[in-house]
């Protein structure tokens, strides 16, 4: 067949003949549904790539029963935490041979029952990341046989596959290396109202308070929404604290950003009038002004990890024993808080 060859009028007979083996082992190389040896699977990928030949989607759907797609719900794609976990999961997916069908934004539950709806026959598993949703919305708005894995969300059932990160721990870290460095009027602020990994941080928050015997109290808990604008918004809470906070625990790094951009703007310096502290340690945290200490999420890993128990998952048929995994965390010591010198 010449080089030049239309892809769109290559079939597996083409791939097969010049390869000199039979339709069937193509079949089993390109579905990797099959043992065949090393040097005839290097030899018809060659092929492959050589002839062009690019598969049918709609015959392989129907003799594997796969679409070869995944698909992703997350409620959001805005700032560097999502942009990592989505690098992380179409990373991973590449290299297992599927592609992503992603769908972000839906912060409502009508929403997102319609975008569960959506993906239906069209995915061949589901990554979720939601703080609107749980297993039982899960369960109500996909076949049962398809395989799902609930990012940073509670399945108490234990029906689905999940993957957390350790937001009690490292925040308690973070509250704890605080007290440990003389302060006592440590505030925090939030994250929204109704989701997991704020409410997890939350209690980390208060339980490294009870620990140390400091006394908490309502006004030193800041409402925030996980946005740089909600950090500095609520910058107002505490310079017009009755007894002004002399550290400041952000439920994530764009909180602290907003925060210190704000404390800023109102003649404070940060660490010297106010220490700061985040969460997640985005990449440009180490390049603030001054770096930020944060509590270290490797998130890359959660979008890779997520994405590996999935593939699993869809190999297995789904028969496999339910998995929950919680990635740990690190404190990152940078200049921010005050406590030593900047860590990179």
């Amino acid at each position: 067949m010449p080089a030049g060859s239309d892809p769109a009028r290559v079939t597996i007979k083409d791939v097969a003949r010049v390869a000199g083996v039979s339709v069937a082992t193509v079949s089993r190389v390109l579905n990797a549904s099959g043992p065949v040896a090393d040097d005839t699977r290097d030899r018809i990928h060659r092929v492959a790539q050589e002839l062009r030949f690019v598969p049918n989607g709609a015959a392989r759907s129907l003799s594997t029963r796969r679409t070869g797609t995944l698909g992703v719900l997350l409620p959001d794609l805005h700032g560097e935490f999502f942009s990592e976990v989505i690098r992380g999961l179409d990373q991973a997916a590449q290299a297992r041979g599927f592609h992503l069908l992603l769908s972000s934004s839906h912060n409502h539950l009508d929403d997102i029952e319609a975008a569960l709806r959506a993906m239906r026959g069209r995915v061949d598993g589901l990554v979720v990341m939601s703080p609107h949703i749980d297993a039982a919305v899960l369960s109500a708005n996909l076949h049962g046989s398809v395989p799902a894995v609930l990012l940073n969300s509670p399945d108490p059932a234990g029906e689905f596959d999940t993957l957390r990160v350790d937001n009690f721990g490292g925040a308690r870290e973070m509250v704890r290396h605080l007290l440990a460095h003389g302060h006592r009027r440590v505030a925090m602020v939030c994250g929204p109202a109704r989701n997991h990994d704020a409410d997890e941080r939350l209690r980390g928050y208060r339980a490294a308070l009870a620990e140390a015997g400091v006394d908490g109290s309502a006004a030193l808990e800041i409402e925030g929404d996980f946005t740089d604008e909600g950090g500095f918004r609520a910058a107002r809470a505490v310079l017009g604290a009755p007894q002004r906070p002399t550290a400041v625990f952000a439920a994530n790094d764009a909180t602290a950003i907003g925060l210190i951009g704000a404390l800023r703007e109102a003649g404070l310096a940060v660490p010297a009038d106010v220490a700061v502290g985040g969460f997640d340690d985005i990449p440009i945290s180490r390049y603030l002004t001054p770096p930020l200490t944060s509590v270290r999420v490797s998130i890359n890993e959660l979008g890779a990890r997520a994405m590996e128990q999935l593939v699993r998952a869809v190999e297995g048929e789904n028969r496999h024993a339910r998995v929950d995994e919680t990635l740990p965390t690190t404190l990152v010591v940078r200049e921010s808080c005050g406590c030593g010198a900047a860590k990179r």
